[in-house]
Parts: structure tokens; C-alpha cells; sequence
């Protein structure tokens, strides 16, 4: 009767009104596929998250802010409260999500939790935040702690008192604001904290300063090809490609998520622009990967990535629609050109 209902259900979500398709393809830029990394803020932490350890073998790391631990929901949306630190003293169990991800591992649904004794995690919480409040994210370092991760290749920063929000340097509300675009501007000993700087520095270690001047502006590309069945991706979504990775192979990846209210049509260009991801890109030959949702009806209301199960139970796993269709992207930037 559960899987009667759901299937109904995501029936009459396909019908709903889509909007325009987009016009673009996804190049092929042979980009190097030992070099992918990730990283997002609130539901897309917890998507980074996801990723992450669904796809331990192929991802090198991880930029959480704001985000819990894997399997946090356990695809019940009515743990949502809890996932997010609002029902303390109760917190998630972050030794029972290990527990989960090693038995998910054992029947071949994400990659081995051995890879991520190899993994770089950045993690973030900032003192102000209301949305989902520090306690919750010690989990996640105690999660990934717990997995293996070694203590010098995770990063783990709660002193900046910031509010709901990626911390660009050079754009946003004021630090410690939990709302309108959930992008603020925090100032740390005196300068701009660069929130993408510190997370892709941490991953891939010493990069070239970010560029001042871009070579270029993210395209937009046909995500709906990508899509299987409903998934509440967007028409369009975004990739940042620096003008030498359309020359030469063998670019980084760095995929970037966005948060609940942050699609395209609540903050236009703003995530995909104005964060800070592109100037690092620029100048250090990585290609950054914004994938996009849109709001659709009573089970994404808000535009949030999936960490709760409303594509499907699977949708921790590898085979989870979301994260297939994610992972297809990443596949296509890395095959050899046409």
C-alpha cells in the first residue's frame, strides 16, 4: 500500500506544469576523475554528505555548512525536526548512521566506508544559526570521525559568529542573519572570511589566489536529461568551466549545492555567481557544478535536496534519483569530448 501511494503520488507531481527546458548540453571536457569533490549548505550539506559517502571511491572530499550526518533521517520526514537540532535535548545518534552506512556498504548500495580513511572534510556551524544549530553538526564531525576520517584531514570550524548561510568575502547579508539568501559577509581577524576558499583549499590543499577578473560567466545546461522520473531537478542548472579547461583536459570538479530557498528562481544568480566559487576556479583549473532544484508541490515546497526520502527510499544510495542524476552530470564533464 506505501509503495501504491508513493508511485500515485509521484504520478501526479510528473504532471504538474514543468518549466521551460533548457537549450544547452553539459560538455564532455575530459576532466580528471580522480580529483571530485563536493560541498553545500544546510539541505545541500546534508546532500554533500550523502554524496560523499554514497560515492566514497570517486570523491576525494567534502564541504559541509550546516549539515548532518549521514542517514540522519533514516527516509522519515518526521525526524526532520531532530535532524536540524530543534527537538533538544534529543539529538541523532551519529554511531547508529554509521551503523547504517556500514550495512548499506555491505550490500554493495554506496561505495566501501574504507575510502573515507582518505577523505578531506571541512565542516562548518556558525554560532548564530538558527536553522540548524551547532549541536546538530557536532554529529556530523562525529560521524565522520567514527568512519575513519583522520583528525588532520578534518577541518572543523564553529567559532565564526555567523548565522544560516554560506560566508562569501565579498557579497551577502550581514554575518550573523539567518534568512533572506542565506549568503552572509563575516569578517575573522579583521578580513572577509572566504568560505569556497577555505573549503577547496582544505580539500585539494595550496591553490593559486582566486582570480580577480573571471574569464567567463556559468552556463546554463538541459539538467531534465539527466533526470530520471521525478526528481524535482530544474530545467537548467549551472557549470562554471575556466576558459583553459575548454582547451585542455584533465580540470578538478568540485560539485556545489545549494540550500532549501536558495533555486535559482528564490535567489537568481546569486549562489551560482556571487559565493566565490568561480574566482578559485578560475585561477586553479576547477570546474564547479551547480546543480538546481525547483520548488515542486507538498513534498519540496522549499527547493531542498533530499536527505529525508521524498524521490524514494533509495535516495541515500547510489541508485537514489537525485544522486544518480548528480553523478550522470559528473560523468559526462569527465568523458573524452565528442
Amino acid at each position: 500500500m506505501k509503495i501504491f501511494f508513493f508511485t500515485i503520488l509521484l504520478l501526479l507531481l510528473q504532471a504538474l506544469p514543468a518549466s521551460p527546458r533548457a537549450s544547452g548540453r553539459l560538455p564532455a571536457l575530459a576532466a580528471n576523475q580522480s580529483q571530485t569533490s563536493v560541498s553545500g549548505l544546510s539541505a545541500g550539506a546534508f546532500m554533500a554528505v550523502q554524496y560523499q559517502v554514497a560515492y566514497s571511491g570517486s570523491v576525494i572530499g567534502a564541504g559541509i555548512v550546516a549539515g548532518g550526518p549521514y542517514y540522519c533521517a533514516t527516509g522519515m520526514a518526521t525526524r526532520t525536526a531532530l535532524c536540524m537540532g530543534w527537538m533538544s535535548p534529543l539529538e541523532p545518534w551519529p554511531q547508529r548512521m554509521l551503523l547504517a552506512a556500514e550495512y548499506f556498504a555491505a550490500m554493495g548500495l554506496i561505495d566501501p566506508l574504507d575510502n573515507l580513511r582518505h577523505e578531506r572534510i571541512y565542516i562548518f556551524s556558525g554560532l548564530n544559526d538558527k536553522v540548524v544549530v551547532p549541536p546538530l553538526v557536532d554529529a556530523t564531525a562525529v560521524f565522520f570521525r567514527d568512519a575513519g576520517v583522520p583528525a588532520e584531514n578534518m577541518l572543523y570550524i564553529k567559532n565564526v559568529p555567523a548565522g544560516h548561510a554560506m560566508i562569501s568575502p565579498s557579497y551577502g547579508g550581514d554575518c550573523a542573519t539567518n534568512g533572506d539568501q542565506y549568503i552572509n559577509h563575516c569578517e575573522v581577524d579583521g578580513a572577509a572570511y572566504d568560505q569556497p576558499g577555505a573549503i577547496l583549499k582544505h580539500i585539494y590543499g595550496d591553490l593559486n589566489p582566486p582570480v580577480r577578473k573571471r574569464t567567463d560567466k556559468a552556463k546554463s545546461f538541459n539538467q531534465r536529461e539527466f533526470s530520471m522520473g521525478w526528481t524535482s531537478l530544474d530545467a537548467d542548472a549551472h557549470v562554471y568551466i575556466p576558459a583553459i579547461c575548454l582547451r585542455e583536459p584533465g580540470c578538478r570538479i568540485h560539485v556545489a549545492f545549494h540550500g532549501c530557498e536558495q533555486t535559482q528562481a528564490d535567489v537568481a544568480d546569486a549562489f551560482y555567481e556571487k559565493t566565490g566559487y568561480n574566482d578559485w576556479a578560475d585561477s586553479n583549473k576547477i570546474i564547479i557544478l551547480y546543480p538546481q532544484l525547483r520548488r515542486v508541490g507538498i513534498l519540496n515546497p522549499l527547493g531542498c535536496w533530499d536527505w529525508i526520502g521524498y524521490t524514494g527510499q533509495n535516495y541515500a544510495f547510489r541508485s537514489g534519483a537525485q544522486m544518480s542524476a548528480v553523478h550522470a552530470m559528473l560523468t559526462r564533464l569527465m568523458s573524452a569530448p565528442d
